[in-house]
Order: C-alpha cells, then sequence, then structure tokens
C-alpha cells in the first residue's frame, strides 16, 4: 500500500499540517511517523510549568489515539525513521517499510548543548518527554542554574523564580535577550528579574561541570565557581537535519526548501524548526502555521507561495511581559524608548524615519497590532544563522 502522504514527526508544525489537510480532504490516506509518543501538548507551557506546579503529564492535551482518530490517519508513535529511499519513494523504520507518494519532514529541533566536561549532569526544556527526565530533579531542586539568557531561559529564570527557586543565569552576551534586542530595550525586564533575587552572570561562558557530594559545582571560563542543585541548558536550537542529508537533500542550517515548502527532490517537503526558508530558520509558532496552511494546500494540488508579513513574539514572562516584532537587532535602527509605571514602548526607526522595529511591555503591549500595521512587509524578524 501506497500513501499519499507520510508525515515524519509529531510537533506543532506537523499537527497544523494535519488539521489544515483534513479541512482540505478527508479522503487522503495519511500516515503520521514518529520517535516519541505523539501525544499533543502545548509546547509553550513548557516555560510555566513549575509556576503552576504541572506534572509532564499534565501538559498532555489529546492522547496520540484520540488525535489520530479525530483525523483519519494511521499513527506510529515510538517509530524512529532510520532511512528515506528516495528513488522506491520509501522509508525505513525499526517497525518496518512505508511507501509514499509524497513525504513531509516536520523533524524539529534538538537543543544545542555545549561540548564541556559534565554536560551529562544539564536537563533540557524543549519537549514533554524531556521534561519528564527531569522533571522529579527540577521540582525538588532548590537552586537552579540556567544556561543561557535568550528567550527561553529568560521565560524559564522568571518562572523558576515565582515558584520559590533561587536561580542563576548564566549568558555570554552582555546582556538579557541580547539576540531578541537592544540592552536599552531589554533593561527593563533584567532590572525586573535582578530585583526578584534572579543572578545573572553576563559576558560569562561555563567551562565545566562536576558533581560533588549532593549538588552540583559549575565552573565558569574566568575561575569563579557557582553551587547549585540543578543546571537547565537554554542557549538555543539545532534543526534535525541528518535524516534528510543521508538522504541526499540540500540541507544547510536546515533542510533547504522553496516558498513551497518543497525540498531538493519535488515528492519531499519540510516546515517547522527543521526547515530553512529564504535563508532563514522559523522557529517561531505563527511561521510553522503559516506553513503548514500553505503546505496543505500544495500537496492538495495549489502552487501556493508562503508569505511572511511581520509577525510578534511574544516573552512570556509574567511579572513583566513584552511583545516584539520586526528588525529588533538591526544595528543602524535610532530607538526612541518611552518608559513609565504601565509599561514600555520602545520604536526603532531607520534613516527615513521609518518604523522597523518595536517592542512593548506590560499596559503598553495593546498598542502592538496598532504599531505591526505600521511596519514594512520587509520587516520579518526571523532565527539569523
Amino acid at each position: 500500500m501506497t500513501d499519499d502522504i507520510i508525515i515524519i514527526g509529531s510537533g506543532f508544525a506537523a499537527r497544523q499540517l494535519i488539521k489544515n489537510l483534513r479541512r482540505l480532504d478527508n479522503r487522503l490516506s495519511l500516515r503520521l511517523i514518529a520517535a516519541d509518543s505523539c501525544d499533543e501538548y502545548n509546547k509553550p507551557e513548557l516555560s510555566q510549568v513549575f509556576s503552576q506546579r504541572q506534572r509532564a503529564e499534565d501538559l498532555t492535551r489529546l492522547p496520540a489515539r484520540a488525535f489520530a482518530e479525530s483525523h483519519n490517519l494511521m499513527l506510529h508513535p515510538h517509530t524512529p525513521v532510520t532511512r528515506i529511499n528516495r528513488a522506491a519513494h520509501r522509508i525505513e523504520t525499526n517497525a518496518g517499510a512505508f511507501t509514499y507518494r509524497k513525504l513531509v519532514l516536520a523533524l524539529g529541533a534538538e537543543p544545542r548543548i555545549p561540548a564541556i566536561p559534565g554536560r551529562e549532569w544539564m536537563h533540557t526544556l524543549n519537549s514533554q518527554q524531556e521534561y519528564r527526565r527531569a522533571e522529579a530533579e527540577l521540582q525538588g531542586a532548590q537552586r537552579v542554574l540556567l544556561l543561557g539568557g535568550g528567550l527561553i531561559g529568560t521565560e524559564l529564570a522568571m518562572d523558576l523564580n515565582r515558584a520559590g527557586k533561587q536561580v542563576m543565569l548564566v549568558d555570554r552576551a552582555a546582556a538579557l535577550l541580547a539576540t531578541l534586542m537592544p540592552p536599552e530595550v531589554s533593561a527593563r525586564l533584567q532590572h525586573r528579574l535582578i530585583g526578584a533575587g534572579v543572578q545573572m552572570y553576563f559576558n560569562a561562558a561555563l567551562a565545566g561541570l562536576a558533581r560533588q557530594d549532593d549538588q552540583i559545582v559549575a565552573t565558569l571560563a574566568d575561575g569563579r565557581t557557582l553551587h547549585t542543585d540543578a543546571v537547565v541548558c537554554a542557549i538555543g536550537l539545532v534543526p534535525n537535519i541528518a535524516l534528510a542529508q543521508e538522504a541526499g537533500l540540500q540541507a544547510r542550517h536546515g533542510i533547504v526548501v522553496d516558498d513551497c515548502l518543497t525540498t531538493s527532490d519535488p515528492a519531499i517537503f519540510a516546515l517547522g524548526d527543521c526547515a530553512e526558508i529564504q535563508g532563514r530558520l522559523l522557529p517561531y509558532l505563527q511561521p510553522a502555521q503559516l506553513a503548514a496552511m500553505t503546505l496543505a494546500k500544495n500537496l492538495t494540488g495549489a502552487q501556493d507561495s508562503l508569505r511572511l508579513p511581520p509577525m510578534l513574539i511574544k516573552v512570556k514572562t509574567p511579572d513583566l511581559p513584552l511583545h516584539l516584532a520586526g528588525q529588533t537587532t538591526a544595528p543602524d535602527l535610532h530607538w526612541a524608548i518611552e518608559a513609565g509605571p504601565e509599561g514600555l514602548v520602545a520604536c526603532g526607526r531607520d534613516g527615513q524615519q521609518q518604523l522597523q522595529a518595536f517592542v512593548v511591555s506590560e499596559g503598553r503591549m495593546k498598542q502592538a497590532f496598532q504599531l505591526l500595521k505600521q511596519l514594512p512587509d520587509t520587516a520579518r524578524h526571523l532565527c539569523t544563522m
């Protein structure tokens, strides 16, 4: 039997694609194959599990079998794909081989882990499965060291702090959220976290970890040591491209696709965290939603191109939430910052006074959509490489 469409991966992008496909065509034979449980859960909630006292199992929204039944889907959880045979239109797994007419790669990305001594003591929180492995240690820890002050590291720092834990944050950058906004804009959130008791170590690199009795000793590159009960690494993601590379598909930082989400093989497509489009990675929810809508149309006969308007990025730090959009790290912008008790509005303009980026916080976040309309179509904040 040859399936109309086989999807490898069960994350957000894969599920959005399935939902969009079923809105368009309920007769296509769909098969989803993934190495995990395939249970549906809300990944952004991983940044709030500690203050909410959530267990890994609490995150499940819909068990795999129920999702498969509701979407007329053949499902294979806990089934790693070992090889793609492009010539035969066949994939090979530990449960047998399957043939396809069209294949979609929604392989996601893996947490980046530094190659340092003691890295086996690090936890990551990029999936429900990873949280399940780390849950007991992290929930029981009084002291937690966070490596990385980007989006996820910042959200976790506030969440762990709100849960009553002593938090230490280490980052090579000079300020919080350095890959998302200039330091004069992120300073408000940085000061709020420091005021709440989060210890921050910037311009600092982690050199190694060692277990000492019932604690972990972290050594920084300058020789300083920090004592902690647990370590979480949040220094970014690496797209899963090995399977595609072994199959001879074009891949650089991600699996290269065109504006229609087609890879270098016209029968194979890719989307989500593993895909590289227009030379960029798109590791956010809204681009994945738009990509899923576009690809669903193309898999059912259309020839649409993915259009990416300026999109909001939300920093889920409840005590001081932020929304941002545009080219917030462009070096040639002039920033005008208005800050008051109700929140912050920071606007980045180019030499022609065209708005290219903005950041809003707290009570000023209601201005986000008005500002979003003022951004040119070229002001898209994608992950640079």
